[in-house]
């Protein structure tokens, strides 16, 4: 026995780490396990769908929630997967004329059209979307339809990593096979068998015109009952994509880098 047992007497306690200190350090120690989980499973799941098809898609399942929170039961999902390659070229120019004619050549983002779009809402406006196409595969594919800042943000972090680990003609297929021209109606493939009763890869100038116009709003805009604002985007289309040269135009998506 030491001298200080000897007397009765208590040797010091160590000192205590502070509990409130503690509990601040798990707490940031599991904040980062959790942005590490979430960034290797984003990560993951959209490298692994560069090559994997999409079964559905995030749209696609809340229209159907919708549905069956509405007790529709008339409502189905009308989607047919196809390869780009099985798409008329048609088709693939005219999305790019009308939603994003830059898409070749940005990095996700087409950021002179979001100052003009923000320029017309200063100057009172009608604030217009400047979306690109590899954000609205970002939306559709992954999100929600609902506009608020969260969903922009995920957006944003969705198209940086699509347009990082996938090739531009990957991101074009991915949205002419998911993108909405009716109500249930996802993608060309099913777009051209429901409204002109023929594949995809049939699809001339005018059909791929008419299908792109509708894209604006999807449900309201009809593409078996144009109205004369679609069928006036319809023609406006058509004229765009003669200006970027046709089919000539996608070269540009064919000698990019794998």
């Amino acid at each position: 026995m030491n001298r200080i047992c000897r007397t009765g007497l208590r040797a010091p306690a160590p000192p205590c780490r502070a509990q409130g200190g503690s509990i601040a350090g798990r707490l940031l120690k599991w904040f980062a396990l959790a942005v590490f989980a979430w960034l290797l499973l984003t990560t993951v799941s959209v490298l692994l769908l560069r090559w994997v098809r999409p079964p559905t898609s995030a749209f696609m399942l809340e229209a159907r929630m919708e549905s069956l929170v509405a007790g529709d039961s008339s409502y189905r999902t009308d989607f047919e997967w196809v390869a780009l390659e099985q798409m008329s070229a048609h088709a693939a120019i005219a999305v790019i004329a009308s939603e994003d004619q830059q898409f070749p050549f940005h990095a996700g983002f087409d950021f002179n059209s979001i100052r003009e779009a923000v320029r017309a809402s200063e100057q009172g406006k009608r604030l217009r979307g400047a979306s690109t196409i590899s954000q609205q595969v970002a939306k559709n594919l992954f999100l929600w339809s609902q506009r608020s800042f969260a969903r922009k943000a995920l957006e944003a972090y969705f198209t940086v990593l699509i347009e990082a680990l996938w090739p531009k003609e990957r991101i074009l297929e991915t949205y002419l096979n998911i993108a909405q021209f009716g109500n249930g109606v996802y993608g060309v493939e099913a777009a051209a068998r429901r409204f002109y009763h023929k594949p995809a890869s049939r699809l001339s100038s005018h059909d791929a015109a008419l299908l792109a116009a509708v894209l604006p709003n999807p449900v309201r805009l009809r593409v078996d009952r144009p109205s004369r604002y679609v069928l006036a985007r319809c023609d406006w289309i058509l004229g765009q994509m003669r200006e970027l040269g046709g089919a000539a135009y996608l070269q540009a998506l064919q000698n990019e880098p794998r």
